[in-house]
C-alpha cells in the first residue's frame, strides 16, 4: 500500500485517489449489454448456457426446490445454525425498530393529509456466490423483505460447482420460509429478474450486491426497464480514520477484512500519526501471509493506499470527499468526529467495532452504498422494501379556505381545467 501525504497532493489527485471502479472504455458496459440482451430473447436457455460459461456446470432445472432445501440446510453444524440464528435475530430486531406509523397532518382546518405504508409486491434478491458464497447476505435481504410483507420473494444466487446451492443458503431459506432458489449469478440473474423468463418471475425492485457487472447490469436495468434497484452496490470498500490510540493489529485486519472480498476492493487508511501507518501497514504485511484468501487481499491491497493527514479533521474531509461504504472510526475521541461525517454507508466506532460485526450479526444492514454513491445513496432498510403513498381528504369547510388559494395558482400557471376542478365544487359547497 503506498502513503500519501495530503497536504502534498492538488485537487486533481485527490479526484484520482477518490475515483474508483470506472469503465473507462466501456468494456464491462459492453459484456453486460449483451449478456442482458441474451437473457430477454432467449430467456432460461441463455441462462443454463451462462451458469455453463460462467460457472462450469450443467442445470437440467434452473432452481432447487423446498425438500431439496431441506436435506442441504439439515448438513450444517448446531454451531452454525446458532450462529445464523443469532445475526437472524439481530437483524430482524434492528429491521422490525425501523416500522413507523404516521398520522395525519391538518395544513389547513379541514384540509387532512398523510402517507400509508404498502409494500412492494415483487421483489427480486441477489445473493452474491462468486468466490465466497454470503448467506449473510440473504439474511440482510430476506429478513427486511419479510418485515415488510413483500408478498413475492424472488432469490437468485449462482450454483455451486455441484449444479447445488449453498447449504448455509439453504439454511437461510428454511429461516425465511422460502421455498426455492434459482441458480443464477452475475449480470444474467440481475436481467432475468428484471425481464422475467419461463422459470423465473420478472420483479418489481431488485436487491443486492456484487461484482462490477453486476453492478453495471443493476444501473442499466434501472435506466431501461420499469424495475427499480436498491442502489449501486459494487466491490466492497472499507475507509479506516485511525489515531494514535489506534491498535496497528486491529487496523490491519480490518483493511484485510475488506480486501478478502475479492480483487477489486479496496481498503484505505487515514491517519494523523505517520508511526500508526507505518506499524500497520506492517502488520498487513503479516497478517496477509496466513489469510486462506491471501492471493485475493494481496490483488486488493495492490489497488489500496494510506493517507497522511495533519488532523482527524483533515481526515474527515478525505473521507467525505470518498464517500465510503464502511468508515471505521479507530479512535477513542470518536464521539467528537461522528457530526462531522456527512458521506458514509455504515459507520463503526470505536477501537472495539469492527466491521465485521455489521457485515454478519451486530443487526444492521450490510448492503450499502459503494464507489461514492453513499453520497447520494442509503444503505437497504426496512423502507427499501415499501412504497409511501400520499392520501389526502378535504372538508367543505377546508375547501372554502383552500380553494381560493388553488383556483389563483393555477391562474397564475395558466392551467383552467385545474381552476374549474376547484370552482365547480366551490360553487356547490357555497
Amino acid at each position: 500500500m503506498k502513503t500519501y501525504k495530503f497536504s502534498d497532493l492538488n485537487p486533481a489527485e485527490v479526484d484520482f485517489l477518490v475515483s474508483r471502479n470506472a469503465d473507462s472504455n466501456n468494456q464491462i458496459r459492453a459484456s453486460v449489454e449483451n449478456i442482458i440482451n441474451e437473457v430477454k430473447i432467449n430467456g432460461d436457455e441463455a441462462l443454463k448456457d451462462f451458469a455453463f460459461k460462467f460457472d462450469g456446470v450443467t442445470l437440467d432445472e434452473l432452481y432447487i426446490g423446498k425438500a431439496e432445501l431441506a436435506a442441504l440446510a439439515s448438513t450444517i453444524s448446531n454451531e452454525a445454525k446458532q450462529a445464523i440464528n443469532t445475526a437472524y435475530q439481530n437483524i430482524k430486531k434492528f429491521h422490525e425498530s425501523q416500522r413507523s406509523d404516521e398520522k395525519p397532518v391538518e395544513t389547513t382546518p379541514g384540509v387532512k393529509c398523510w402517507r400509508e405504508l404498502r409494500a412492494i409486491e415483487r421483489v427480486g434478491l441477489y445473493v452474491p456466490g462468486g468466490t465466497a458464497v454470503l448467506p449473510s447476505t440473504f439474511l440482510m435481504l430476506g429478513v427486511p423483505a419479510k418485515i415488510a410483507g413483500c408478498k413475492e420473494i424472488v432469490v437468485c444466487s449462482p450454483p455451486q460447482k455441484n449444479g447445488k446451492t449453498n447449504a448455509y443458503i439453504a439454511y437461510v431459506a428454511q429461516l425465511l420460509e422460502i421455498d426455492k432458489i434459482y441458480l443464477v449469478g452475475g449480470a444474467q440473474a440481475i436481467a432475468a429478474m428484471a425481464y422475467g423468463t419461463a422459470s423465473i418471475p420478472k420483479t418489481d425492485k431488485i436487491f443486492g450486491p456484487g461484482n462490477q457487472y453486476v453492478t453495471m447490469a443493476k444501473t442499466i436495468i434501472q435506466s431501461t426497464t420499469n424495475t427499480a434497484i436498491d442502489m449501486p452496490a459494487g466491490p466492497s470498500e472499507v475507509l479506516v480514520i485511525a489515531d494514535e490510540s489506534a491498535n496497528p493489529v486491529f487496523v490491519a485486519a480490518d483493511l484485510l477484512a475488506q480486501c478478502e472480498h475479492g480483487v477489486d476492493s479496496q481498503a484505505v487508511l487515514v491517519s494523523n500519526s505517520e508511526l500508526l501507518i507505518k506499524n500497520s501497514l506492517l502488520e498487513v504485511e503479516k497478517q496477509l501471509l496466513v489469510l486462506p484468501r491471501k492471493d485475493i487481499a494481496a490483488k486488493a491491497i495492490a489497488n489500496s493506499y494510506a493517507v497522511l493527514v495533519s488532523a482527524l479533521e483533515e481526515a474527515l474531509h478525505f473521507s467525505n470527499l470518498y464517500a465510503p461504504e464502511h468508515l471505521i472510526l479507530a479512535c477513542d475521541s470518536w464521539q467528537n468526529l461522528t457530526e462531522k461525517i456527512v458521506n458514509a454507508g455504515s459507520v463503526f466506532a470505536g477501537n472495539l467495532t469492527p466491521e465485521s460485526a455489521g457485515d454478519y450479526a451486530s443487526g444492521t444492514n450490510h448492503t450499502l452504498p459503494t464507489s461514492a454513491y453513499a453520497k447520494a445513496y442509503s444503505g437497504v432498510s426496512l423502507d427499501s422494501f415499501v412504497k409511501k403513498i400520499t392520501f389526502q381528504h378535504i372538508s367543505e369547510s377546508g375547501l372554502r379556505k383552500l380553494g381560493p388559494a388553488i383556483e389563483t395558482l393555477a391562474t397564475i400557471e395558466g392551467l383552467q381545467a385545474h381552476k374549474n376542478a376547484v370552482t365547480v365544487r366551490l360553487a356547490e359547497v357555497k
